[in-house]
């Protein structure tokens, strides 16, 4: 595996440990917004990082590709 394929594959790598990372320690944030502030909140950050994860791969997939077409 060359340094061009490889680069990708670690930056890849470490955007999912990110949030593999926010994954565990979603419900207990989940919950404590809920009891603290509303349930709607909880629900509105839920759906907020589960989007996030896939936004940021597209947003990455789409600067790629930009840059190898120039």
């Amino acid at each position: 595996m060359s340094d061009k394929q490889r680069s990708p594959a670690i930056a890849a790598a470490i955007i999912f440990a990110g949030f593999l990372a926010l994954f565990f320690v979603m419900p207990p944030i989940m919950i404590w917004l809920a009891e603290t502030f509303s349930p709607y909140l909880a629900a509105a950050f839920g759906v907020l990082a589960v989007v996030s994860f896939f936004l940021i791969f597209w947003l990455r997939a789409r600067h790629q590709r930009r840059k190898t077409d120039v």
